[in-house]
C-alpha cells in the first residue's frame, strides 16, 4: 500500500507508476475522497466539541433550576447530525481504503520502462547451453518412460495441473527441496520455518494477493481460508502488527511449502507438463530489512537463489523485469530462468523482488532504530529459492542420456541415495 501523504504530495509520480504498470488510475478519486474525509472529520470534531460544551452548560442550568429545554433539543439535533457524519465518514474511509489497496507499487528508478516481457533486460547468463548428439526427449516423455512422473493419474486423482510423483521421481523432488533448504540454512544464514498451507484473508491482503489476485486463489468459504499461492504469504505475515528492533535486521527466513494457484485467466498459455501446474513445491526466501539496505539485500537474495543452479550445474540467466512485466506489489524484480533443451527456451524458476514498504504498510510491520526513535516501516523482500516444477524440467532434460536415462547431479547424491534414474 502506498502512503496517502506521498500520494497527495506526488500525484503525478503515482499516476505515472500506474500507467507504467498498466493499472487503473484512481488517484483523482482517492484525492477527492481524502478531501471529503478531512471535511467530515473537521465538521464532526466541531460538532462534538460543541456538544461537550453545551452538555456542561445544560448541567449547570439544571443545577440552578433553570430551563434547558431549547439546548437539549439543539443537542438532540446535533447528536443526530454527528451520527450521520460518522456513518458517512465510515463509508468514505472504507471506499478510500479499497481504492488504496488497488494502487500498485511504484517501480524503482533502476527498473527499465517497457510494456511486456520483450522489454525485459538480460543481466547475465551462467553456464553453457548443452549440445546433444542424439534426439532429445522432453521432460514429459522422460518422466513417463522412467515411471517417475504420472500426469494422467494425477489428473484422475484431482484434475489437470496436479502432478503425481512416483518412486525415484518422488525421491528426486524431496532431494531437491532438502538440498535447497540445507544450502540456505547452513551457508546463507536463513532461519527455517514450516508455515501453514492455509491462511486468512488478512494475510493474503498483507502481501498484496487480495484484492488484486483474488481470482487466482483457491478459497475455502466454509472456513474463510485460502490455500497459499506461495510461502511468501504466511512467512511475510509472521511479523504483522509487530515492531522489530534494528538489531534483528536483516531477518532472513527460508520455508518449504506446496503452492496452489488457480491461474485464472491463463487459458491458452503453455500448459504442457510442469510448464504450468496448479500445485507445485517451492523453497521460499523472505527478508525483512531497513530501507537503506534493501537493494543490497535484493542483490544478495538473487545470488543465494543463483547458487542453487550453479551447484546443480544447470544453465540459467538473470533477467531484470521491465515496468510492464513486473508484479503489482513489486518495486524491482529479477527473474531467474533455467534452460529447457526440449522447449528451446528459458523458463522462469525464480522471481526475486524488493517490495520496499508496500507490504509492510499493509501488514503494519515496523522497526525501531533505538528506544527513543519513532517506528518506521521495514522493507520486505522475497524470492524463490527455487520452485521445483520448472527446475525439474531443466534437470531431467539437461541431464538425459542417449539411452533415455537421467543422471542425478552430484550434489543430490547424498539426498537421493542413487546416481542415475533408469
Amino acid at each position: 500500500m502506498l502512503d496517502l501523504k506521498f500520494i497527495k504530495e506526488n500525484p503525478e509520480v503515482v499516476k505515472n507508476a500506474i500507467r507504467l504498470k498498466g493499472e487503473k488510475d484512481t488517484v483523482d478519486e482517492i484525492l477527492k475522497l481524502d478531501e471529503r474525509r478531512r471535511e467530515l472529520i473537521k465538521k464532526g470534531d466541531a460538532l462534538k466539541a460543541r456538544r461537550n460544551d453545551v452538555t456542561e452548560e445544560i448541567a449547570n442550568l439544571k443545577k440552578q433550576g433553570k430551563d434547558a429545554t431549547d439546548l437539549i433539543e439543539e443537542m438532540r439535533k446535533v447528536s443526530d447530525e454527528i451520527k450521520s457524519i460518522d456513518a458517512e465518514l465510515k463509508k468514505v474511509e472504507t471506499e478510500l481504503e479499497n481504492l488504496l489497496l488497488w494502487l500498485p507499487n511504484i517501480p524503482h528508478s533502476s527498473v527499465p520502462i517497457g510494456k511486456d516481457a520483450s522489454d525485459n533486460v538480460v543481466v547475465r547468463i551462467w553456464g553453457e547451453i548443452p549440445e546433444f548428439d542424439f534426439e532429445i526427449k522432453d521432460h514429459l516423455t522422460l518422466g513417463k518412460k522412467l515411471g517417475i512422473i504420472d500426469f494422467e493419474r494425477g489428473a484422475k486423482l484431482t484434475g489437470s495441473g496436479f502432478p503425481l510423483y512416483i518412486g525415484k521421481g518422488a525421491t528426486l523432488e524431496r532431494a531437491l527441496i532438502n538440498f535447497m533448504l540445507d544450502l540456505h540454512i547452513q551457508k546463507h544464514g536463513y532461519i527455517e520455518v514450516f508455515p501453514p498451507f492455509l491462511v486468512n484473508e488478512a494475510s493474503m491482503r498483507g502481501t498484496g494477493q487480495i484484492p488484486k489476485l483474488k481470482d487466482d486463489m483457491y478459497y475455502c468459504p466454509e472456513d474463510d481460508l485460502y490455500l497459499i499461492p506461495t510461502a511468501e504469504v504466511p512467512v511475510t505475515n509472521i511479523h504483522r502488527d509487530e515492531i522489530l528492533d534494528i538489531s534483528e535486521l536483516p531477518k532472513k527466513y527460508v520455508a518449504y511449502s506446496a503452492c496452489f494457484r488457480r491461474e485464472a485467466g491463463s487459458w491458452g498459455r503453455e500448459t504442457k507438463g510442469f510448464l504450468r501446474v496448479h500445485q507445485f513445491n517451492k523453497v521460499e526466501l523472505v527478508k525483512f530489512t531497513t530501507p537503506e539496505t534493501s537493494y543490497d539485500e535484493l542483490e544478495s537474495l538473487v545470488k543465494d537463489a543463483e547458487e542453487v543452479l550453479q551447484l546443480l550445474n544447470i544453465p540459467y540467466r538473470v533477467v531484470l523485469l521491465c515496468t510492464g512485466d513486473m508484479s503489482f506489489a513489486s518495486a524491482k524484480t529479477y527473474d531467474i530462468e533455467v534452460w529447457s533443451p526440449a522447449e528451446k527456451k528459458w523458463l522462469e524458476a525464480s522471481s526475486c523482488s524488493n517490495f520496499e514498504d508496500f507490504q509492510a504498510r499493509r501488514m503494519n510491520v515496523r522497526f525501531r532504530r533505538d528506544k527513543k526513535s519513532k517506528p518506521e516501516f521495514v522493507h520486505t523482500l522475497n524470492g524463490s529459492g527455487l520452485a521445483t516444477s520448472r527446475l525439474m524440467v531443466a534437470l531431467l532434460e539437461n541431464y538425459q542420456t542417449p539411452e533415455g536415462k537421467v543422471i542425478v547431479p552430484k550434489v543430490l547424491h547424498k539426498y537421493t541415495g542413487f546416481t542415475i534414474i533408469e
